[in-house]
């Protein structure tokens, strides 16, 4: 496939506008003033209303495509992913004016534009500051550049963007629209993902399509966005196209599938809640159940975690988290499998986590390795969450322990609610490594890696940096309450180093819940993210906690308007379960199949609202944006997902009903066939 911008002759340009949402009078005449400026600059303009023209084919004739004032969402999946490489193989993207109101929830597109419509009062005159005269788009412009526009306000995603051209909020009456502030840029340009972008907001009047400055304000954009000059580097790695992977179920009618172990030499084991262990062949397609420990079976207790040693080749030692019966714990064990056959007479007893199993719930239970050798084990708050009007569970009166996550996820001395980090010795015991939360016993208990968690149920472990993410599983209230805190929020969590992450306190970035006296049923002031503070009666650790630190990606029941994907298609509202999947290395695996694009990125699973999603991140780690992964598959509540040697992406589905074995309760695997 050439490259776009190669040369093939006269530069070439596709002009997209749409009639499906509203369409604004001026844009006939711009089609014709871009026609005309293409003609002065000896380039082919073709326009099309048509979304179906955003295919591999159709773009590879075009060095830069202009959206000019599109409305809504006017793509599908296909089409999204046709512009992405497009994009990726170096073509230019002009957006003017509307383009910033367009496909919301498409976060790789407003990271290409660089910030979304967010509001505009009545159109006026204002005055526009001009930063940089020494850019081709601007360098005909005066310092000062006053006009007659429909001026919007944004709400910018993407810190990357380089403003040309800013608007002086005092100049103009900002109306009931909030303004976007100090700094209100209204022409920007920046690279990404291998193209070249430039968005200019004004253009809504049928007057600017006449203005000269305007007009060679879109000339020159137009020039910029196809130069060579001006092109970074392409990107190797396009976006895969769904149709290119293959997904194939395994085994099926599982009885509450749990979490998931590929082994070196390709088979696969996986667990049932009620204590089954099964082990499967994908070459020959056998699914053997090779044990069944005896556990206490109810709330959310059973057999509920599983890894394999780093060294599971020469010492065959596998890790189960389980709940015995008759005990008041959750055990986590390791026991040797012999390649048939899993012992349980070899069981080495490493940590037990106290529980209740009266009153209800969120007993977490994800196991895995980082790539030093430290074993991560992820445990509930272990609460009672129904008697707290869907708020904070931090009832202080005598008796109701149960109802207080004071006494357990903010209690720096009990294992609840926590991520530990241990390391396991060869005799059954284990030690504890440097750089968890607590160095003295005094203060917390030395195994705790990351405090503050509701229930963290699938974990994972950067096998590259050794960062820890995981998805939380938030409460349930469905609005925010300007006495009692904010609304419900799932949590996906990117831990570089031990902290604590704020629950009961606080939920999402750092939104506070306040000290709520459940007795009196009034407010006692507001918790502070900076120095949390835990007088609760039920609580034996650390008065002054840890500042707590923001999620790295939330969302409500509600559409989330940070991170639109979260969302439950077709649903304005939907519960959630937030599940952290694996990061993509293709030096982890023997075979690596799945498409280099994915290196580095960060896969997600949501059971209830049943998709897939892969996070792209900036260099330094922090959160950029994100795709759903194969979204035309129907996925029944993703469980667990983990990459095997043979380079295939395993996902275990839970199925329809809850607590029984169904039909559509499955062992999948996904392969990448081109």
């Amino acid at each position: 496939m050439i490259a776009a911008g190669c040369s093939r002759g006269p530069d070439r340009i596709l002009v997209f506008s749409h009639t499906e949402a509203f369409r604004h009078d001026h844009i006939p005449v711009a089609k014709r003033a871009i026609q005309e400026l293409g003609t002065k600059l000896a380039m082919v303009v073709d326009t099309t209303e048509n979304p179906l023209d955003f295919n591999d084919e159709n773009l590879d004739r075009y060095d830069a495509v202009v959206f000019l004032s599109t409305t809504g969402n006017v793509f599908e999946y296909d089409q999204q992913v046709a512009f992405q490489r497009f994009i990726q193989r170096g073509g230019g993207f002009l957006g003017i004016h509307s383009a910033s109101d367009t496909e919301y929830n498409w976060p790789w597109y407003g990271q290409l534009v660089g910030g979304y419509f967010d509001g505009h009062p009545a159109q006026q005159e204002a005055s526009l500051d001009v930063h940089s005269r020494d850019h081709p788009v601007t360098s005909h412009l005066p310092a000062r550049w006053n006009r007659f526009d429909e001026w919007y306000n944004f709400r910018f995603v993407n810190p990357d963007i380089v403003p040309l051209i800013s608007i002086d909020e005092t100049t103009y009456d900002t109306g009931t629209s909030e303004s976007t502030g100090e700094s209100h840029p209204m022409v920007w340009y920046h690279h990404f993902d291998g193209g070249r972008s430039l968005y200019v907001a004004p253009g809504h009047t049928l007057e600017s399509w006449e203005e000269e400055p305007f007009l060679r304000m879109i000339q020159t954009g137009m020039e910029w966005v196809v130069s060579d000059d001006n092109r970074p580097e392409m990107r190797a790695n396009l976006s895969p196209n769904e149709r290119d992977f293959e997904i194939e179920v395994l085994v099926s009618n599982l009885n509450e599938p749990m979490e998931l172990a590929p082994l070196p030499d390709g088979r696969v084991l996986f667990i049932e809640r009620p204590g089954a262990v099964h082990l499967v062949d994908p070459k020959s397609g056998s699914d053997t159940v090779i044990n069944e420990l005896e556990v206490a079976y109810g709330l959310e207790d059973g057999l509920i975690g599983l890894t394999v040693d780093p060294n599971f080749s020469s010492n065959g030692w596998t890790y189960l988290y389980y709940s015995p019966i008759g005990e008041s714990v959750n055990r986590l064990s390791r026991f040797t499998f012999d390649g048939q056959r899993l012992d349980l007479a070899s069981e080495a007893v490493l940590l037990d986590v106290r529980t209740q199993r009266d009153t209800c719930c969120h007993a977490g239970g994800s196991v895995t390795f980082g790539p030093d050798g430290n074993l991560f084990l992820s445990t509930g708050d272990n609460v009672n969450p129904f008697e707290a009007d869907r708020y904070a569970p931090i009832d202080e009166r005598p008796g109701r322990a149960p109802y207080d996550a004071q006494g357990t996820s903010a209690n720096s001395q009990d294992l609840r609610g926590k991520i530990l980090r241990i390391r396991p010795e060869a005799d059954g015991t284990y030690s504890i490594p440097e750089g968890n939360l607590f160095e003295d016993p005094a203060e917390g208990r030395p195994e705790i890696y990351t405090m503050g968690h509701r229930n963290p149920f699938r974990i994972s472990v950067d096998s590259r940096t050794g960062w820890l993410y995981w998805g939380d599983i938030g409460p349930d209230a469905p609005e925010p309450d300007p006495i009692r805190g904010p609304r419900g929020y799932d949590e996906v969590n990117q831990a570089r180093s031990a902290g604590n992450f704020g629950w009961p306190y606080f939920l999402a970035d750092n939104r506070a819940y306040a000290d709520w006296d459940f007795a009196a049923q009034r407010s006692k002031g507001w918790f502070d993210p900076a120095a949390p503070v835990n007088d609760s009666p039920n609580n034996t650790g650390a008065v002054v906690l840890p500042p707590a630190q923001s999620a790295f990606i939330w969302y409500p029941y509600a559409h989330s308007t940070d991170f639109p994907l979260m969302d439950r298609d077709g649903f304005e509202t939907a519960s959630r379960s937030a599940m952290a999947g694996p990061v993509f290395h293709a030096s982890d695996i023997e075979s690596p199949s799945f498409p280099a694009y994915f290196e580095n990125r960060l896969f997600l699973h949501e059971w209830e609202r049943r998709k897939l999603l892969v996070v792209t991140m900036r260099d330094n780690g922090d959160y950029h944006y994100m795709e759903e992964f194969l979204p035309s598959h129907t996925w029944v509540r993703p469980m667990d997902m983990a990459f095997g040697q043979d380079g295939a992406l395993y996902v275990l589905e839970y199925g329809e009903a809850w607590n029984t074995r169904n039909e559509n309760a499955t062992l999948t695997r996904i392969t990448y066939k081109r």
